[in-house]
């Protein structure tokens, strides 16, 4: 099982709104996750972001692989 650290999207259409979940691979974007980690919202100036560092922490030691686009937001939170 390929475990992935994933933006999975809320939101209305063209106002996008990010949960920053774990999720196996196989799953679809939007489908079953396993924890929800924290919010990314990009629509507002700066960008919002809340993650809960002991649990992101946590799944990257355990081997959960964060997306491209995840790991930028961690970087930009400190996490990573």
């Amino acid at each position: 099982m390929a475990v992935k650290i994933r933006l999975r999207r809320m939101g209305a259409k063209k106002s996008p709104f990010y949960r920053i979940v774990v999720a196996d691979s196989r799953y679809p974007r939007d489908g079953r996750f396993i924890e929800e980690l924290g919010t990314y919202n990009p629509q507002i100036d700066p960008p919002e972001i809340k993650v809960d560092t002991e649990k992101a922490k946590q799944w990257i030691a355990n081997g959960a692989q964060p997306t491209d686009t995840v790991k930028a937001v961690l970087k930009k939170s400190g996490i990573i």
